[in-house]
């Protein structure tokens, strides 16, 4: 009885994380099936693999019982996952799928502003939001031990109703829209969907990277930092804050990898602890700041997600929430390895060559 009563009251909690990609796709599929009137669903990635296959069967049966499901995916992120296979089998289910952004000669600038937002809205009652993407990488169960280390949240309440809108106002193309929904004391939805949002994401970040006093925990995939947001972690560092970053050993994308490289110097000697993360590779994106606030989302700490770009995060000062992510990012650091300033001072030069390279093409990353 008090073990049901402990998954009762965890079900009502208003967000809860996920960090493992079987037990999030259970939740999602669950929630599709469940629903009565709407299905919005936006990925970067959307493979035709045995994951998608699972979410490709939920969405037509919801659609061919009356539900209305729109799923908008990102033409670039997409593909090389089998796009053709998904969109016949969506759009024949009764789906209403949609490309953002396919490649066009007219506007080929365009193809490289991108949808990297991750979300999933049922009956405006229920929503997700995070790092996932819809693919066998996330799968325990498909991938095995290597399955990618990802963050993801669910959200029920105004959190699910404000979701639902910003999915509205991206499938409208509706542009004018605030850079964030809900309470800047409590929880905030932050987006880049407006000209004003795309800066909106690096100033919140600096003026909580300034006002920090005790510690500064950052976990991203792919950390290249504009100058404004590489002096907030030094100076933050300087003046005594615990900055530690987590990023990954291994990772998908070398060239951002060198990129990252390029700015370990300067932020060692600044006193920021940098921590390569071991196991597999790491595609979480998670902040938390003084045991207080946090946030978690879509977004890297890099130039394209604060400038080209379309992301959403949660930022919240939810007590629960910020325990959470900082005990996962503790649990992380165990397994990750920290980088000694000596030891990188002394590598070769053939790194700091790849680095030079990662460093000239870090705005199209």
């Amino acid at each position: 009885m008090a073990a049901q009563a402990s998954r009762s009251e965890s079900e009502l909690r208003p967000i809860r994380v996920y960090t493992e990609g079987d037990d999030l796709y259970t939740a999602m599929l669950a929630a599709i099936r469940s629903a009565r009137h709407s299905v919005k669903l936006e990925s970067y990635i959307f493979a035709d693999d045995e994951i998608g296959r699972q979410f490709i069967a939920a969405l037509r049966a919801r659609a061919q019982a009356g539900v209305v499901v729109q799923v908008n995916l990102d033409a670039a992120g997409s593909l090389f996952w089998g796009p053709r296979a998904v969109q016949k089998a969506l759009r024949e289910g009764g789906v209403q799928m949609r490309w953002f952004h396919r490649w066009s000669w007219h506007e080929p600038l365009r193809y490289n502003r991108r949808n990297h937002r991750k979300l999933l809205v049922v009956d405006s009652k229920i929503g997700f939001l995070g790092g996932y993407n819809i693919h066998r990488e996330n799968s325990r169960k498909v991938y095995g031990e290597k399955r990618w280390r990802d963050t993801h949240v669910r959200v029920r309440g105004m959190l699910a109703r404000d979701l639902g809108v910003l999915f509205d106002a991206f499938w409208s193309n509706r542009r004018r829209i605030l850079p964030y929904m809900g309470s800047p004391e409590t929880d905030q939805l932050i987006t880049n969907h407006s000209r004003r949002g795309r800066h909106f994401l690096r100033a919140l970040y600096a003026t909580k990277f300034a006002a920090a006093h005790k510690s500064i925990h950052l976990t991203t995939p792919y950390f290249v930092p504009d100058r404004r947001t590489r002096q907030g972690l030094m100076q933050a560092a300087e003046r005594g804050v615990e900055v530690s970053l987590l990023v990954p050993h291994k990772n998908n994308e070398r060239i951002a990898q060198w990129a990252a490289h390029a700015y370990y110097a300067g932020l060692l000697a600044a006193g920021v602890r940098i921590h390569e993360y071991l196991p597999r590779m790491l595609h979480a994106k998670s902040l938390v700041i003084d045991d207080e606030w946090c946030s978690v989302g879509t977004a890297n700490l890099d130039y394209r997600s604060f400038f080209l770009n379309y992301e959403l995060t949660l930022a919240s000062t939810e007590r629960a929430l910020v325990r959470h992510l900082e005990r996962d990012f503790q649990v992380d650091l165990r397994e990750s390895m920290r980088i000694q300033p000596k030891r990188w001072a002394a590598r070769e030069y053939w790194r700091r060559f790849l680095e030079s390279i990662g460093w000239s093409l870090r705005r199209w990353l």
